[in-house]
């Protein structure tokens, strides 16, 4: 398909293609002319990808580079692309600090993934970030003990297997890979979402009036 076919198919716009291309997010088309090129249903669907990212998910260019170039990477077994291109995603680390509540943190994260039988790896983005959010609570006196969290940790478990079913539904390697990034993007709002409605919900049947609920005087 030529340039204009794949805007149309896509629903980007042929600027945004072109801007994709010279940033080296999508594979250049076969050439045809000297200023024509041809494009297939695998820069559709990596166009799809690059959408995802960076006008979904609101990823950085150069960021998007990297998690690309991991899911391109035919050296690297699975796991490995796998965990690479998903780490590489927003947000990334934020320094929980250096203070008594960061080092409590840092223990607690280690302490809820060893409950939940999960490998520690510090060297994970996630992982970092998970000990800012815990520094953050510890700081400002919120409820942080494993109790609090790790009813967290044990629907997460339930919920990644759930991801990993959904990406074992491709059967290409590349495209499970590509799946996982897009996934990430597009159900973690879903996820946010949905808990939020949650709680309205929770909210509206406990503290309602006329249900019994809140503090009353």
């Amino acid at each position: 398909m030529r340039l204009a076919e794949l805007s149309e198919r896509s629903g980007v716009s042929t600027a945004t293609i072109k801007y994709y291309l010279r940033e080296g997010l999508l594979p250049p088309g076969e050439r045809v002319s000297a200023t024509q090129a041809e494009y297939d249903e695998e820069h559709l669907r990596r166009l799809r990808l690059v959408r995802a990212l960076v006008q979904v998910g609101r990823v950085p260019v150069a960021t998007a580079r990297e998690v690309l170039a991991a899911v391109a990477d035919e050296s690297a077994d699975q796991l490995s692309r796998l965990g690479t291109a998903v780490a590489a995603l927003p947000p990334g680390p934020h320094g929980p600090g250096e203070d008594e509540a960061a080092l409590l943190a840092e223990r607690r994260a280690g302490e809820l993934q060893e409950r939940l039988g999960w490998r520690i790896v510090r060297s994970n983005p996630a992982h970092v970030t998970l000990v800012s959010a815990l520094s953050a609570l510890i700081r400002l006196g919120y409820p942080c003990e494993m109790e609090h969290l790790l009813p967290y940790g044990e629907v997460a478990a339930r919920l990644a297997g759930h991801d990993i079913a959904l990406i074992e539904e491709f059967d290409a390697p590349t495209t499970q890979l590509e799946a996982a990034v897009a996934l990430t993007v597009l159900y973690e709002p879903v996820l946010l979402s949905l808990r939020r409605l949650a709680q309205a919900e929770e909210a509206t049947r406990r503290f309602r009036p006329g249900t019994g609920g809140g503090t009353g005087d």
